[in-house]
């Protein structure tokens, strides 16, 4: 028998070889064996200003800011939770027993550090400021994506101070948000003046309209005057009788408790009416003096912080258990980076990116109380690194979004995360 092989023989079995790797390998991959999510909502907190890790979801041993020099660690003692082996700091004792419905998530890591608005943007979008394309928000690419849950409703809510990284960015005007700062008073804009009645408003869209109908078809103009009238349309009682807080029990409404708290119930109600994605604002008052920044001087009153999300996001929690809404609705507390373990000059401390949490609950996701595994002084990942992609990535898919589609920026295709990959072990 002739053991040689000729050139074209060896070609053959090579390529076989080569593709029945390929093959092999991607089946392998984990990622491969993912699911999609069946979550209809998604809750997003944002903490501005860059929530310590080290003090709330990855704590560590105890440090000293009194000390000379200062002792790096955590602020605050640390508890036990539902989940052994994963602990919380002590003050978010009442979301401790809650853990075996949230994965905090220590590993996300980034390399916008020292600039707030940026690193914002960063989390909100998935991607970096790039020359002059204007990247759509989380919030809006889910709406672009999937629309209301109920078409008498809008399909994404800010509850909060708006700004450019939480738009429908190159998507356009349809896939915004509609906002309110006040819970009491519902949506910017929506309340018509009182000697406005419903006659009145009609004679003046029909003086408008001539003038809007000479906008071209699939231009801004365009994209503006269909947001305007879906604005109209949601100014009526249908829509705005969900803000009524009042209609809700005093103990649910005291369970919830500050401001804030009345932020997270609202939202609750939001999605009950079909909202697909509402973002709620932390701490607009700053009620330590410098909100989540907790450089020098905000680090001693941190507590009163994660206080009030811990009362608000188990009382959240425990009421969507309630209505058997949680498996359904996504709960995401996000925040543009970390904070470092050791202390700065002044006792607080700086902004740290290497390493952070950011939080997943709910959304029928398989949690595990904690993934990820982070260093002693919590600024390196030793176990599974999670990009901000890899995050957007989960979020999309526990919403059964494709985090791989693309969007069209004009005529250029735009994946909807830049590379993301989904935590398999939460959706597999």
């Amino acid at each position: 028998m002739n053991t040689e092989l000729n050139r074209r023989d060896y070609l053959k079995l090579a390529l076989t070889g080569a593709a029945t790797s390929l093959v092999s390998s991607a089946y392998a991959d984990p990622t491969l064996a993912i699911r999609s999510g069946k979550a209809e909502h998604c809750i997003f907190f944002w903490l501005g200003g860059g929530m310590a890790q080290v003090d709330t979801f990855d704590p560590k041993r105890l440090g000293d800011a009194k000390s000379k020099p200062s002792q790096s660690g955590s602020y605050y003692a640390s508890i036990e939770t539902t989940v052994p082996g994963v602990r919380v700091t002590e003050h978010l004792a009442q979301t401790a027993k809650l853990m075996d419905h949230v994965t905090a998530v220590r590993t996300v890591n980034h390399r916008v550090v020292d600039e707030h608005a940026f690193a914002t943007n960063l989390v909100h979008t998935g991607r970096t400021i790039s020359g002059s394309t204007v990247y759509p928000s989380i919030g809006s690419i889910v709406a672009h994506q999937r629309g209301a849950v109920d078409p008498s409703v809008p399909p994404y809510m800010l509850i909060g101070i708006p700004n450019v990284s939480r738009g429908p960015g190159f998507l356009g005007a349809r896939s915004g948000f509609i906002y309110l700062t006040d819970t009491k008073t519902g949506p910017a804009g929506f309340t018509r003046p009182a000697d406005v009645d419903t006659a009145r408003s009609t004679d003046r869209l029909a003086l408008l309209g001539p003038l809007q109908n000479r906008f071209p078809a699939n231009s801004t103009l365009a994209d503006y005057r269909a947001a305007q009238v879906e604005a109209l349309r949601l100014s009526g009682p249908d829509f705005m009788q969900h803000f009524q807080l009042g209609q809700e029990p005093d103990s649910v409404r005291q369970r919830y408790g500050g401001e804030f708290g009345q932020r997270c119930l609202l939202a609750r109600r939001l999605v009950q009416a079909g909202v697909r994605f509402i973002e709620v604002s932390h701490n607009l008052g700053f009620i330590n003096g410098t909100g989540w920044d907790t450089h020098n001087g905000g680090q001693l009153q941190q507590h009163l912080l994660i206080q009030e999300l811990d009362t608000a996001l188990s009382a959240l929690i425990e009421d969507l258990l309630r209505k058997q809404m949680l498996d359904k609705t996504l709960i995401v507390i996000g925040t543009e980076f970390g904070r470092p373990a050791a202390f700065d000059g002044g006792g607080g401390r700086g902004h740290q990116a290497t390493a952070f949490s950011l939080v997943l609950a709910g959304g029928g996701l398989n949690h595990c109380g904690a993934y990820g595994v982070t260093d002693d002084e919590c600024k390196e990942s030793v176990e599974n690194p999670v990009s901000i992609p890899d995050f957007h990535a989960t979020i999309h898919a526990a919403l059964g979004i494709d985090p791989q589609h693309e969007l069209l920026d004009g005529s250029r295709p735009v994946p909807i995360t830049d590379g993301g990959i989904p935590i398999a072990k939460l959706l597999s």
